[in-house]
């Protein structure tokens, strides 16, 4: 039996490429730096032509059990009245799966790795962090943080936003960091009931503070709001800076019980290449963006089944390796052109601060919502179907 694929990471996106990788018939050893699996509490947004590849391995009949289906969308102004709102069913014909589901990512990882445990060709090992790789020609020769060695036949890099995958291999990682940084407030208050007729996916528009609602099981609402570069940490992750910002949310109501928050800064970064060689990047190890669409997780994923499916051709059908080229000139194109672009367009929409900017984006809105026509083509924007698309006319 030849080298196995190493996978760095064990996120949902390494665990995706490996599940992948392994239905096709190829070794797969993932290495995770951390003791178990992660539980991260970013992402949990699932696009519908993510649930139909996840349902390809297997995993969207768990996911839809532990997660929350949301059936649409809604963008709205601070006083709660509605700017438009977009059904996902619009999207039915095009997917098995005509809604966003809301479920943490790591709930993924674990799905996926009660899948492959056991299967003939997959090891997933833990505390094993990589430290620096080398392309040999005919192996990549990865050497762990402890000193141990280990030889692939190729090298997925799915080792997150400080990918040492990357920095081995002198990747630039081009882009920016925006100057806010994303506060993110877990409640079980049940905003469902105070705002009528609320989404489980709400943008709330507004020139002081944008902010979103999002229903997660649980359940809880998470809000996420943009903090200024002014304010220090230690004052963002104060119970009082928390009581105050989601205060803003409903008037009246300055009491919440607070179970999760998260602060984190947000860039637009893409790889100056995700190939080099006989390593090769996928997730935020590739590109990172904000989270506003929920496009992040879900083009990480879209990555690796795009990735396995053609280092699958080349390994077991003797496929010119040039073909990885190809996931790269298809993967990064469609990141550079869509996922950085719209994902920069939703904060400036939401953020507008000029009244003529403010009144274009409601008006464009909410003509777009009465459209069916129009609202359909949006959502598949919004749900990446569109991004598939495209990735599958680059040569």
């Amino acid at each position: 039996m030849g080298l196995p694929v190493i996978v760095a990471g064990a996120g949902p996106v390494g665990m995706v490429a490996a599940a992948a990788l392994l239905r096709r018939g190829i070794a797969v050893t993932v290495l995770e730096a951390e003791p178990t699996l992660p539980i991260e509490l970013r992402a949990s947004t699932f696009h519908a032509p993510t649930l139909d590849m996840l349902e390809e391995l297997g995993a969207a009949r768990p996911m839809l059990a532990y997660g929350l289906v949301a059936a649409q969308l809604q963008y709205r102004n601070r006083d709660h009245t509605l700017i438009a709102a977009f059904d996902f069913g619009l999207l039915e014909g095009l997917t098995r799966h005509p809604f966003r589901l809301q479920c943490e990512q790591y709930k993924l990882t674990r799905i996926l790795a009660d899948l492959l445990q056991g299967q003939p060709g997959f090891a997933l090992r833990f505390g094993a962090r990589v430290e620096s790789c080398e392309d040999r020609g005919d192996r990549v020769r990865v050497t762990l943080a402890d000193g141990e060695t280990l030889d692939a036949a190729w090298l997925v890099g799915a080792d997150g936003a400080h990918s040492a995958v990357r920095r081995s291999f002198g990747i630039a990682f081009e882009g920016f960091t925006w100057p806010e940084r994303f506060l993110v407030l877990s409640t079980p208050y049940p905003f469902e009931a105070a705002i009528p007729q609320l989404a489980d996916v709400t943008y709330y528009a507004d020139p002081e503070q944008w902010f979103f609602l999002l229903r997660v099981p649980g359940p809880l609402w998470r809000a996420m709001f943009p903090i200024g570069p002014g304010v220090s940490e230690e004052e963002i992750v104060s119970d009082g800076f928390a009581q105050a910002r989601m205060a803003r949310i409903l008037a009246g109501r300055s009491a919440y019980e607070v179970r999760h928050r998260t602060l984190y800064r947000v860039h637009q970064r893409v790889a100056a290449t995700f190939r080099k060689g006989r390593v090769l990047l996928a997730g935020d190890a590739a590109h990172i963006n904000n989270p506003l669409g929920g496009m992040g997780l879900n083009g990480g994923i879209h990555d690796a089944m795009n990735l396995a499916e053609k280092l699958a051709r080349v390994m077991l059908d003797g496929a010119d390796d040039a073909l990885l080229d190809r996931y790269d000139r298809q993967r990064r194109g469609v990141t550079v052109e869509h996922v950085q672009s719209q994902t920069i367009a939703n904060k400036q929409n939401l953020e507008a601060v000029e009244p003529a900017a403010q009144a274009a984006f409601r008006t464009r809105m909410a003509e777009t919502a009465a459209d069916p026509a129009l609202a359909r083509a949006l959502l598949i924007r919004m749900s990446m179907i569109a991004s598939l698309r495209r990735a599958e006319e680059i040569a």
